[in-house]
This record gives C-alpha cells, sequence and structure tokens, in this order.
C-alpha cells in the first residue's frame, strides 16, 4: 500500500497523507503541521535534536506525546539554561515520569546544550548545511531511506562538536523533521 486516505479533510475531498500521518490524530496534526516543515532557530533546532534523541529505540508517538513534558523538564529547551543543569537536575529529570528517564539520553541533553553554546556557527545553520544538493521524492514509504551520506557526514561532524547520542539514522530523522528533506511520499497532499 503506498498511501492511506487520511481522517481530516479539507473541504469534501479526503487528503491522501504519507501512510504513518493516519495511524493516530496525534500523527495526523504532526504529519500535516509540522513534519517536513523547514524549521529554523537555534532553541527549536536544539528541541529536535533532543527529541528525536530520545527517540532513538522507541515509538515517535511516545515522544509526541510527551512533548509538553519535556518541554517543562528541560527549561523550553534553551540550551543556556539546559547547559547550567547538575547533578540535582539530572536526579529531577530521572524522577519525572512526564518524560522518557534514560541516564544516557539526558545526560546527552545536558552536553549537547554545551555544545551547542561552543559551536562557531548557529545549530541551525550547521545542521542545514548537511542539506542534499538533489533528493528525489519518495514514491512510497518503502523508498525512504533510514540513513544516508548527508546523514552520515551530519552525524560525524556533530560528534566531532561535542554532540552526543546523534547517529545518522537520528540525523536522517531529524533531516526529515525540519524539512531539511522532504521525504513526503509523492501521492501525499503535502508533498510540493
Amino acid at each position: 500500500m503506498t498511501t492511506s486516505r487520511g481522517a481530516r479533510s479539507r473541504g469534501a475531498k479526503e487528503l491522501v497523507r504519507c501512510d504513518w500521518g493516519n495511524s493516530t490524530p496525534d500523527y495526523v496534526a504532526y504529519h500535516d503541521e509540522e513534519w517536513g516543515t523547514p524549521l529554523r532557530g537555534v532553541n527549536a533546532m536544539y528541541e529536535r535534536v533532543c527529541l528525536e534523541s530520545f527517540q532513538s529505540g522507541l515509538s515517535w508517538i511516545t515522544i509526541l506525546r510527551k512533548r509538553e513534558n519535556f518541554r517543562a523538564a528541560f527549561a523550553g529547551f534553551d540550551p543556556k539554561l539546559v547547559a547550567e543543569f547538575d547533578d540535582g537536575d539530572v536526579a529531577r529529570l530521572m524522577g519525572d515520569a512526564g518524560i522518557v528517564r534514560n541516564r544516557a539520553k539526558i545526560d546527552a541533553a545536558i552536553r549537547n546544550a554545551g555544545a551547542v553554546l561552543s559551536l562557531d556557527v548557529p545549530l541551525d545553520d550547521l545542521v542545514w548545511s548537511f542539506k542534499p544538493a538533489k533528493h528525489k521524492r519518495p514514491r512510497t514509504m518503502a523508498d525512504v531511506p533510514a540513513i544516508t551520506e548527508e546523514s552520515k557526514a551530519m552525524a560525524k561532524e556533530l560528534k566531532r562538536r561535542g554532540f552526543a547520542f546523534l547517529g545518522p539514522t537520528t540525523c536522517y530523522a531529524l533531516m526529515q523533521a525540519t524539512g531539511i528533506v522532504d521525504d513526503h511520499i509523492a501521492a501525499c497532499w503535502r508533498a510540493k
């Protein structure tokens, strides 16, 4: 199956979405309003870096449904504030059932905040520098890669700059989520 009919409609016509975008109302909203939309801003990009890292090994819906809790727990994803988190903050986060309580991921979010502050370019500019020169729109979800040469290069560069918990697969998911690549399938109403 290459597409599904959406639950929400514009006018009398049902929308065709990427398959995953129809599975829950949360996914419908995320697909229709956010995924693949170009994102700019250091704090906004830092939030996405953190959320994609927390998603590793889990379903995105888990992260999406806890997103507001993450925002509250991580000071609105302001890297200047998160970089100052100490052992007390880590203990607080490890006790917060509203987020994913994984010590390695929490430590990475704090470390990555410090890495954001040490960059010589804004985080969003750095991440966008890995936009591929050419990107072919996938015909079906089966055509969507998990990693690309650009996501491998991004992961390597972020690691070199002190970031943690950001491998090539996570970096490609970040590229998709922030519109660096547009992987809405060809039949999807969001396809340009």
